[in-house]
């Protein structure tokens, strides 16, 4: 630095020069206060070139490089917003030789709220940025959009295709639990888990990283659901939440990427928040979130109207096999292919529109809207053949299994003792889950009607009222007992009230 300008203040961006003689451009200090010191941050390393901010602090009055105590380069302090770079070094090192770079991941979905957190960070003085994308089975063209936007915004993107993974061990665990959670099948909450795994593996493989990003708020689910799997699979690596900490609306959050010039698909007219994976899609946000306000047939991408739907009705078929969907209309399938078809099929019927009150963990009760046509498909046709296999203690038990799993899941709990522990009971049951289901799908409507399996708890001779070989006479003595501790309290209560 040689020099300032006898009045520091009299130009909004006092000029000055670096020791090669190359020029600066110096902010001052806000609401008056004085310059007393100075530092460089490193913004960008070239092969040949390095490019540095210059940060001035407040304090005393400003010292000039020909006044006792002036600005020499060699008491330059390189101290860097990260506490663990602080250090006073020469002016050699001060005016380039700082190799310590800011390193962040973001876990990114492409969408407004992870966004907004790149160009953020880069006002943090973040020099590296990556971005991770994880495929759990959104259309393609959100992961290309996610894409581009990364290039646009300059950050070293990696995409990562789980969606095979997703649909065998995410929603095919969930499908044997029958995961519904408050009348929805669980879809962002099954795929958290797993992009939180897939995040920290590329933290480990292209680490260290300052920081890992994600785009949740302070009000929802997700920051609790991604926060633990990062914990769980990357526990060294602090945790960053930009839009909580910044305490963002979503308004503020337009308004901001706008400023910035960052690419985003929102407007303060389409505030949607979309989230989908292969198992479901959710939309939220703007005058969705008025309980009374019927959602424009425009936020619906998955699901034809219950108009808009073929006016004749059209039969399904799910096989399965240890209780896992294996086959639809005999048509034997990967888990992926089958789910990709199931929504398809279920969705041009106008099955699986799903508007609910949520009970969000924080206490929020918050109107939600889903699309799950495949989900909703598989589940029906999963309990369906649930009921014909399973002892009636069996079927009042795994209903209670299957509501603790859902609220496990929900929280972000994969991997949890008690998780471990059901699906244990769960997976002794699915192996009788064998068989064919049939549903009828017609105008937004699903029925079952027919399921076979070779593990059938069901005698057509028994059952029948048509056939004798069952001896009704020996239910005589069974029924006349039946009730009777009910029976003697009535009797008690009614002579002790006289």
């Amino acid at each position: 630095v040689t020099g300032w300008g006898a009045d520091p203040y009299s130009d909004p961006r006092p000029q000055g020069t670096n020791q090669n003689g190359d020029g600066f451009l110096l902010y001052p200090p806000k609401d008056g206060q004085i310059v007393t010191s100075i530092r460089w941050e490193l913004l960008r390393e070239g092969s040949e070139d390095y490019e540095y901010l210059l940060l001035a602090a407040g304090g005393a009055a400003p010292a000039t490089p020909d006044q006792p105590g002036g600005c020499d380069p060699s008491t330059i302090s390189s101290s860097r917003s990260d506490p663990t770079c602080a250090r006073t070094e020469s002016a050699e090192t001060a005016a380039g030789r700082c190799t310590r770079v800011k390193k962040a991941l973001v876990v990114y979905s492409g969408g407004l709220d992870t966004t907004v957190c790149i160009p953020a960070l880069r006002e943090e003085g973040f020099d590296e940025i990556h971005t991770v994308t994880v495929d759990v089975g959104q259309p393609s063209e959100d992961i290309e959009q996610a894409t581009q936007r990364a290039e646009i915004l300059k950050t070293q993107h990696h995409v990562v295709d789980a969606k095979m993974e997703f649909a065998s061990d995410y929603c095919m665990t969930a499908l044997a639990f029958n995961a519904d959670y408050f009348g929805y099948p669980l879809s962002t909450a099954i795929a958290r888990p797993l992009i939180a795994k897939r995040a920290a593996e590329v933290v480990e493989k292209g680490g260290p990283f300052d920081c890992i990003v994600h785009g949740c708020t302070g009000k929802g689910n997700d920051q609790f659901r991604i926060e633990y799997g990062l914990r769980l699979h990357a526990p060294e690596v602090p945790i960053r939440a930009l839009i909580r900490e910044r305490n963002w609306t979503r308004s503020e959050e337009i308004e901001y990427a706008e400023r910035v010039g960052a690419p985003i698909a929102q407007s303060k007219d389409k505030i949607w928040s979309i989230d989908e994976n292969l198992w479901g899609r959710s939309i939220e946000g703007g005058r969705l979130e008025d309980p009374n306000y019927e959602p424009p047939e425009e936020i619906f991408q998955w699901t034809r109207s219950a108009l808009d739907a073929p006016d004749s009705p059209q039969v399904v078929e799910i096989g399965f096999e240890c209780g896992r969907a294996v086959s639809l209309d005999g048509k034997r399938m990967d888990a992926l292919s089958l789910i990709q078809e199931a929504n398809r099929l279920a969705g041009l019927l106008g099955v699986g529109r799903i508007d609910i009150m949520e009970d969000r963990m924080i206490g929020l009760k918050v109107r939600e809207n889903y699309e799950c046509p495949g989900a909703v498909l598989l589940i029906a046709a999963h309990k369906a053949l649930e009921s014909l296999v399973c002892a009636p203690h069996e079927r009042r038990f795994k209903n209670l299994v299957d509501a603790e799993w859902a609220d496990l899941v929900y929280k972000g709990l994969w991997g949890d003792p008690l998780f471990e522990d059901l699906a244990a009971f769960a997976a002794q049951i699915q192996k009788r889950v064998e068989g064919v289901v049939t549903l009828k799908l017609f105008k937004g409507s699903l029925t079952v009607v027919g399921r076979t399996s070779p593990w059938a708890l069901y005698s057509e001779a028994d059952a029948s009222f048509d056939d004798s070989s069952f001896d009704q006479n020996a239910m005589t003595g069974m029924v006349q007992t039946h009730g009777m501790s009910s029976l003697l309290y009535s009797r008690i209560q009614q002579k002790l009230d006289g």
